[in-house]
């Protein structure tokens, strides 16, 4: 692409990000999806993670949070929170969950990612105006905005916001890679790569290997390959991400410390359905969502024909397209794109550098000018061949040929228009149309296909609203936890509604967390990361819990222990298979009596255990009790069937089970008995907790919280009782919780300060005595 003088007017970026939101709001409105409509978004990650998590942050910067930002007591009985943070929140777009009310939480996330994908539009079109000509700036915009409208961005990135960070990365992490071959702006260059990595790491990755692959096809048109301007490449990637090292290095010890997900081989998707993608109006979880608007295959098929273009440019920009699509479907270079672990999820979360590629290419073509009726009938021609291959798939829809067609026509028509005054207009009219039209279209479908495919929950209302009032009127942290219950909102009820409990959902949910809560009867989803909320007087009392939701309302009891209790000297409990006995272990006391015959003693509080049966349980006249398990995806929580009223009375249960029988004035002693030896005052804090042990103290002080990695106690190595955080009991304890990686991470970001020092030292040498900073 020649570089050619460039007009600087805001036109092209402000039409760009208008058409981008333009179409995404089109779309959902179409659908009648949230916040136009009375059908849900929220589906899957985005109503588990990502919502929550965003409350979360609301209540961290208006001063809300139980917690800071290196330790959440929230969630999971207390985790790790910088983690979370530098995977969900890091984005530069978040803190604007602030400025919208706590209750509008779901609008504040819907705003931000229309906004991430207006950026992304704006973005890309101020890469091709960097690196094209000036005449078509309504061209330039059309094809930015038809970049933030993939099919990636409509049918992925939209429910996974935190993944648009990586759509706005791409062009940005191309302009570093023109800055590097061109030898200029060496300071910008690494902080751009800073804050692309910072926002999101994962997507990051993928745009930076993206961006890479654009500068080698760069290098190699314009003459100005150099092994220089590679290195040149190499450290400025490294001083960025060295500079961004502060929070990624914590995550990845966070992926480390998490429990295992399900390993999965690559399974590539046939031909004919990663055809169908590229066309508007399909949709798929195991396939590629490579629709860009027509026009840009078009203008990129027509580049291999045109010959007013060198060769090298059009089989380079030609073969790398190629190269990005196949290495999608082979195993060797899935894994590299993905990091190389395949995702549990959806196996393309690359394929919006596909559609960056592609938009480049288109772009490279217009650099000549229009393409002549010879090359747009080869773009034609490609097009339909690709259609024609697509055919065969269950994919397509009927809508989707009509549109891959009127918008072939259209856009084919408006190039073959005259191209001055009003047939100018009219060309802007048909390929814009075009374009809003495909990517609406494509928003809508998605949104309908996702309703019926994926789970989805109810936004936030009225009922919301009462719970969450009702929680926070109960709350008494630290001296007792409000666990948010059930039936449950979403997998981070504590962070959305209020309140400190088990439930907890992250791609770094640690290991010993799930292992402590399976240990003592806990269920989950998502294979061991999605934990739910245990209601089970013992786990309650052992967990400080003096509050929780149940039955639509809140309930107190003041069976609990505090935060910090004293057991007496001897070794931890080991865990067996059995919840009842397990739970007994950590209390120190007999509270459950085995059923007899099948049945349980009156008076007693009857608990099935029957984590992989999916039907309904049922004891007498009580209400049935739904299980859902079977693993390892799913696991069914302890659960309640109601007090035993009559002799004999044996549950009806959906599969084989283990009964307990719990005794309450059994719990009662032993938890007062537990109480005599407790904290006699407790103090949190956002990085660690403190208290003061009854005099003569002696045995283990166990704070009720997971022993997960990065706690450090004064005098004394913390140790794991039962999975819980423990030391030797003294007079005091005091502990403070240091994300593992963060001081490497810190260290490492100075080194890369100091890298960055020295470019710009060395820069301003180069300029005193006249020589190029090159």
């Amino acid at each position: 692409m020649p570089k050619i003088t460039r007009s600087h007017t805001t036109r092209p970026y402000l039409l760009a990000a208008a058409l981008s939101a333009l179409a995404v709001c089109g779309g959902d409105a179409v659908a009648r999806v949230f916040p136009f409509g009375p059908r849900r978004r929220a589906v899957n990650d985005l109503a588990n993670q990502f919502v929550p998590f965003h409350a979360h942050l609301w209540d961290l910067l208006r001063g809300r949070a139980d917690g800071g930002p290196l330790l959440d007591w929230q969630g999971g009985w207390g985790t790790s929170f910088l983690p979370d943070y530098g995977t969900y929140l890091s984005s530069p777009f978040a803190p604007l969950v602030a400025l919208f009310p706590r209750g509008d939480i779901e609008y504040a996330v819907y705003a931000i990612t229309v906004l991430k994908t207006a950026v992304a539009a704006a973005a890309m079109t101020f890469l091709l105006r960097r690196t094209g000509p000036s005449g078509v700036w309504w061209w330039a915009a059309v094809l930015g905005a038809s970049y933030a409208l993939c099919g990636w961005s409509l049918a992925e990135g939209t429910y996974n916001p935190m993944w648009l960070d990586g759509l706005i990365a791409f062009p940005l992490l191309c302009l570093v890679g023109e800055w590097v071959r061109e030898g200029r702006r060496p300071l910008l260059s690494p902080l751009v790569v800073a804050v692309c990595w910072l926002a999101n790491f994962y997507t990051a990755y993928m745009a930076t290997l993206g961006a890479a692959l654009v500068l080698l096809v760069r290098l190699a048109v314009t003459d100005s390959f150099r092994w220089r301007t590679l290195l040149r490449a190499v450290v400025t990637t490294a001083l960025g991400i060295g500079l961004a090292a502060p929070l990624l290095v914590p995550v990845l010890l966070g992926s480390r410390h998490a429990y295992p997900g399900v390993v999965r081989d690559f399974d590539p998707a046939a031909g004919t359905d990663v055809l169908a993608r590229l066309l508007p109006v399909t949709y798929s979880f195991a396939t590629p969502a490579a629709f860009v608007c027509t026009a840009v295959p078009l203008l990129a098929g027509a580049l291999l024909f045109r010959r007013d273009a060198p060769g090298r440019e059009r089989w380079l920009w030609g073969g790398l397209c190629a190269a990005v699509a196949v290495s999608m479907q082979w195993g060797p270079t899935h894994l590299v794109w993905h990091v190389f672990a395949t995702p549990n999820g959806s196996p393309y979360r690359q394929t919006f550098v596909l559609s960056g590629v592609l938009v480049l290419a288109a772009w490279t073509g217009l650099a000549h000018g229009l393409p002549d009726r010879r090359s747009l009938l080869g773009g034609a021609a490609a097009v339909l061949a690709l259609t024609a291959g697509a055919l065969p798939s269950r994919l397509l829809t009927p809508w989707s040929l009509l549109l891959a067609g009127a918008g072939l026509a259209a856009v084919a028509g408006a190039l073959l228009l005259p191209r001055r005054g009003r047939y100018g207009l009219l060309a802007a009219l048909l390929v814009t149309g075009t374009l809003l039209g495909q990517a609406a279209a494509t928003t809508a479908y998605a949104d309908r296909e996702r309703l019926a495919r994926l789970d989805d929950y109810p936004p936030w209302g009225a009922e919301h609203e009462r719970r969450a009032a009702a929680l926070a009127a109960a709350d008494g942290w630290p001296a007792y936890r409000t666990d948010p219950g059930l039936p449950r909102v979403a997998g981070n009820d504590p962070l959305l509604l209020g309140g400190q409990g088990a439930a907890y959902y992250s791609s770094h949910t640690p290991a010993v967390l799930t292992e402590t809560l399976a240990a003592l009867g806990g269920g989950w989803t998502s294979r061991g990361r999605n934990l739910l909320s245990l209601d089970n007087p013992v786990t309650d009392a052992l967990f400080g819990v003096g509050a929780r939701w149940r039955d639509g309302a809140v309930v107190r009891t003041d069976a609990h222990l505090p935060l910090v209790t004293v057991r007496p000297p001897g070794p931890p409990p080991a865990y067996g298979p059995s919840p009842f006995r397990n739970q007994e272990l950590l209390l120190g006391a007999r509270v459950y009596e085995a059923p007899r015959a099948g049945a349980c003693p009156v008076g007693t509080e009857v608990f099935l255990w029957s984590p992989e049966s999916t039907g309904t349980a049922r004891l007498g006249d009580h209400a049935p009790v739904r299980l859902l398990g079977g693993g390892p995806k799913r696991r069914a929580a302890l659960t309640s069937l109601g007090v035993q009223r009559v002799p004999g009375l044996r549950p009806v249960l959906p599969g084989p089970g283990e009964l307990g029988c719990l005794d309450h004035d059994r719990l009662r002693a032993a938890v007062a008995a537990l109480r005599a030896r407790a904290a006699t005052s407790v103090h949190v804090t956002g990085d660690g907790i403190r208290a003061t042990l009854p005099p003569g103290s002696t045995g283990t002080a166990v704070v009720a919280a997971p022993r997960i990695a990065g706690w450090h106690c004064e005098d004394a190595e913390p140790v794991a009782y039962g999975g819980l955080l423990a030391v030797p009991a003294g007079t005091t304890l005091s502990c403070t919780f240091r994300t593992p990686g963060l001081r490497a991470g810190l260290a490492a970001g100075a080194v890369a300060a100091l890298g960055l020092l020295g470019v710009a030292v060395a820069g301003r040498r180069a300029v005193r005595t006249g020589r190029s900073p090159r």
